[in-house]
């Protein structure tokens, strides 16, 4: 509904005006002021649409009301009430901003028609605004989209550095200097709370959040003036405050080293689930630095192990080689005469490790349910082969049951909708593989990550939309999935060595 706020000292003048409009228009709130000072009082409280303004008022005359108005209500439109004797300020008042003017007297027909073609404008604006405000949630949307897939990427799979560039440019950041990883592990599930504490946490700092696997909740956190154990248990005492006063949620933190370089962030990752492993009670906040370094030979090897291979060795399904380094590690327990109870603790826990790494590849297989029944190492030995084997065995069944013709539904959906946000987690829905392994077939069956293929996909229809259309830069930039029409200029002559507008012209010349 407009909302239009007729002024005038003439209070037959005014219902007069009001009787024309209330039969002209539908869908019109009318509102009536006497004069300059209370119309602007009225203006702050009902913020209207358009206002009818008389020129010449006591007190305050229209000219003096206007400028008030503007003050506190910028997007109002006015339209001049004006004798002939006052015409000069109607065009003075046009100057200031006011959309049009009307004589007195003036025909109905008139009136009508100049409060139409202003009422017009008003919702023009309205529906262009609420355009606009639907671009912005969509590209913000985007940029979340976005901002889980690159965590993904960074925590479990390589990026090239082109992408993280790139992303870090659309995302409005700049490389980091230092940053680390924190890893949020909820008892219960919080996935009804997953929204509220992203925006509780990207409201303490400078982040990345991943998605929520499971239970866990991963956080790349760039590095501010604070130390580094001052940011991050500023953010641990906010997030304990969350979660027991609102969301009644009980987890445990664990937080990795801090590095240098933005691809180092898998490391910070890993160095975050080990401490989260080890951590014993609610809420605890367990850095990686503290934990206590064995003086023992085995225990070195042990951890060595768990902190350079085993992630990788998991993430590919390599459990034949997990099998072998386990082996040897419990031989050499064996030599130390280290209890056999305290090994078998401290690989639980590294099951624990291995079954959360799968979780968040999204890989579904029995990893969970297991005891150990030894009563001597040599059983002990026996068991984990027999563990692992199992594994192997669920994990390859996995995959040969989920990957029959996966590679060619991928790339058919990511052609089919290369114009909307893809993310790795969008594509293991639709196939049913974890994203960690749908980036692996990219790269080993196409030799390329699938951004890029889903960015070639987009230039290709930019190209046919520059050639075949005369759409605008910023529609063909919609239309390929790119909210951002700069960021799509950038994509574009990345791949193509020209802008947009230069490649259009040149097909051009060459017609």
């Amino acid at each position: 509904m407009i909302k239009l706020m007729i002024v005038d000292d003439e209070e037959v003048e005014r219902f007069s005006m009001e009787q024309i409009l209330t039969q002209g228009f539908q869908d019109i709130n009318i509102l009536q002021a006497s004069n300059g000072i209370s119309a602007i009082e009225l203006a702050k409280k009902e913020a209207p649409d358009v206002i009818l303004m008389d020129i010449k008022m006591p007190e305050m005359n229209g000219m003096d009301a206007i400028k008030a108005i503007k003050a506190i209500q910028p997007t109002v439109k006015f339209i001049m009430v004006t004798a002939y004797d006052t015409f000069s300020y109607a065009k003075e008042a046009i100057k200031l901003g006011a959309k049009d003017y009307i004589l007195k007297p003036s025909k109905i027909s008139e009136i009508l028609s100049t409060v139409g073609e202003v009422i017009e404008l008003v919702e023009n604006e309205r529906k262009l605004l609420t355009i606009k405000e639907e671009q912005i949630r969509q590209f913000e949307q985007s940029k979340r989209v976005m901002e889980r897939d690159l965590v993904t990427q960074l925590l479990f799979d390589h990026v090239h550095d082109v992408h993280v560039s790139m992303l870090l440019e659309l995302l409005n950041l700049d490389a980091p200097e230092e940053l680390f990883v924190f890893l949020v592990v909820l008892e219960e599930d919080a996935s009804e709370h997953y929204q509220t504490i992203v925006e509780q946490v990207k409201a303490m700092d400078r982040v990345f959040i991943g998605s929520l696997y499971k239970k866990q909740l991963p956080v790349i956190v760039f590095r501010n003036d604070q130390s580094y154990r001052a940011q991050m248990m500023r953010i641990a005492k906010e997030l304990k405050r969350l979660f027991e006063s609102k969301l009644n949620v009980h987890a445990m933190i664990g937080v990795g080293g801090v590095f240098q370089q933005i691809d180092q962030t898998k490391q910070s990752y890993r160095e975050a689930l080990i401490s989260a492993m080890r951590a014993q009670r609610n809420y605890q906040v367990l850095f990686h630095h503290d934990l206590p370094k064995s003086e023992q030979h085995c225990e070195k090897v042990f951890d060595d192990y768990i902190s350079e291979r085993f992630f990788d060795q998991v993430s590919l399904g390599k459990w034949e080689e997990i099998k072998e380094e386990l082996t040897k590690v419990i031989d050499c327990y064996e030599t130390e005469l280290m209890p056999l109870n305290e090994v078998e603790k401290r690989l639980l826990q590294l099951f624990w490790v291995m079954g959360r790494t799968l979780e968040e590849m999204n890989v579904e297989i029995d990893w969970e349910k297991y005891s150990f029944s030894s009563d001597d190492y040599q059983t002990l030995v026996q068991e984990v082969q027999l563990y692992f084997d199992h594994l192997n065995r669920e994990y390859k069944n996995y995959y040969r049951e989920n990957e029959v013709d996966s590679m060619k539904k991928i790339k058919h959906y990511i052609m089919q909708h290369s114009d909307e946000d893809i993310s790795l987690e969008r594509l293991s829905e639709q196939v049913q593989l974890s994203p960690i392994y749908i980036s692996k077939m990219f790269k080993e069956r196409l030799g390329i990550n699938y951004i890029d293929f889903l960015t070639e996909c987009r230039i290709n229809k930019a190209k046919q939309l520059l050639s075949e259309t005369e759409l605008s830069i910023k529609s063909i930039a919609l239309e390929t999935g790119y909210q951002d029409p700069n960021y799509f200029g950038k994509v574009f002559k990345k791949f193509t060595g020209l802008t947009p507008k230069k490649y259009r012209e040149a097909l051009i010349h060459k017609r």
